[in-house]
Order: C-alpha cells, then structure tokens, then sequence
C-alpha cells in the first residue's frame, strides 16, 4: 500500500467511517421518535457533538491565545533587554512562556486536529446529498450491528430543501438568498471576536520604539481587517455555490464558535463597537 492510500484508508477508518455512522444513527433516532426534518437536525446534532467534543481543545486554544495577548508588555520588555541578542531572547521567552504555563504548541494542535474532523463532516453532508449512488455508498460504510437507511431521508428542513443551491433560488425561492448571507453575518462576527489588539506603545519607549510600534500596529490592522473581510465573503460565496445543507453545518458550528470564544475572551473585537453604540 503506498503512502496516499494509507492516509486514505486512515482517515476513512479514524473519521468517515465513524462520523457517516452516527449520523446514521441520529437520523434512525429522529424518525423513530417521529420528528419531521430528521436529515437537518442530524446535521445539527451531530455538528454540535463534534463541537462539544473538541471543545477543551478549543478552549486551550483560545486560552494561549488571551494568555500570549497578556504577556505582550512583558515580551517587550524582554525585547528591549536583549535587543541583538536572539539566542538569550528566545531563552528568556521560553522560560516566560513556562513560568505562566502557556505551551507555544497549544495554539496549532486544536486546529490540526480539527483539519480531517471538517474534511469527513464535508464528505459525510455531501454522501446524503448524492440521489445517485449516496444510498448504497452509506449502507456499505454502516456497521453491521446497526439497521441500513431503507430510503434516503427527506431533504427538507424549515421549508428549505437541503439539497438546493442558494445559486438556484430561481428554481427554489428567493427565501434562499438570504442563506449566504446569514452565514458571512455570523463568519464575520466570530472573525471580528477573535481580531487582536494593537501593539500598545508605553512611556517608557523611545521614539524609534514607538515609530516601530505604530508601523507594526498599522500593518497588524491592515492585515486584520482584509482577513476580517475577506473571510466572510469567500464563505458566503462558498455557501452560494454548495447545498444549503453544508451552510446548516457551518453556521451551527460558528454559532458554538462564537459562544465559547466570549464565553472564554469575552466580545473580543466586537467590544469597541458595542461601546460606541
């Protein structure tokens, strides 16, 4: 077996397979207790328990990185002690980074671990969107111990076809358009929580500190707000083009997004907005 087919079949046994079968499940659970829209409350249901179990990951995510924005003054100061000299820097930084528990790597293994979690919940959405060949591709992934799916269940979900297309809303409706707008509403928001603050320069700061300061907070802004921006758009144009479906899956997963980020850093970006108003 080479390598690619190796990554497959892992991924497939470590995440496919396991996701597509618990949402077999919750689909077998929502039409035994009788409750209309089983395919789009498994998809919540579901979306909701990837949420809620890579939620610590999460937070020790957003942890670091409220803890790496407090220790800002004191990594400045460690700068300005050992300016030229990277090596005693980067110990000083390390020994900072111990002192008050924070793991450098905490921030990335969140977000890797997530990367093959969002590829199989994609597959997944799209394998029960495929009226040709999803129903026999499901049946021969589910586990032997569970029921097949006899039919596949009814696309509808509050009067909206989870199959169609916001792009088609010729043919299904113009309540359709408003999808790819809800979902860049709530990307934009969760991206304008988690935006940084800007490199605050101190008193004590010389004149080129302070120039270097305004320069790295005007290209950290600039950086910030094209990133803020750019995000929702792609997103939205994303959900224009795929089922309404795959937007249900993404909004309840930045929804969960949003309320741990201020559950944990509180509104974030957001905060000088409100307090304008």
């Amino acid at each position: 077996m080479n390598p690619f087919s190796l990554i497959v079949s892992l991924f497939n046994t470590l995440f496919f397979v396991p996701i597509i079968n618990v949402m077999v499940v919750l689909i077998h659970g929502f039409n035994f207790l009788g409750i209309p829209g089983s395919l789009g409350l498994s998809i919540i249901a579901l979306t909701a328990i990837i949420r809620v179990l890579i939620w610590p990951l999460m937070s020790a995510q957003l942890r670091s990185t409220s803890k790496m924005s407090e220790l800002k003054p004191h990594l400045d100061r460690l700068k300005q002690k050992h300016k030229g000299d990277q090596q005693n820097f980067a110990k000083a930084q390390m020994a900072l980074f111990k002192e008050h528990g924070i793991n450098p790597a905490a921030g990335c293994l969140p977000a890797l671990i997530q990367i093959p979690v969002f590829f199989a919940l994609y597959q997944v959405i799209f394998a029960f969107f495929d009226a040709k060949s999803g129903l026999g591709r499901i049946n021969d992934l589910v586990y032997s111990f569970l029921p097949d799916l006899q039919k596949m269940p009814d696309p509808s979900f509050l009067g909206l076809n989870l199959a169609s297309k916001p792009s088609e809303f010729g043919q299904y409706g113009l309540v359709l358009l408003s999808i790819p707008v809800v979902t860049a509403f709530l990307t934009f928001v969760q991206s304008k929580m988690m935006a940084g603050k800007p490199v605050k320069p101190y008193p004590s700061d010389s004149p080129k500190e302070k120039k270097e300061k305004e320069t790295t907070s005007d290209a950290m802004s600039a950086m910030q707000s094209q990133m803020m921006y750019l995000m929702p758009l792609m997103v939205g144009f994303f959900s224009w083009q795929f089922p309404v479906g795959l937007a249900l899956y993404w909004n309840t997963f930045t929804i969960f997004g949003i309320i741990q980020q201020y559950k944990i850093m509180g509104l974030g970006g957001l905060s000088s907005w409100i307090k304008k108003k």
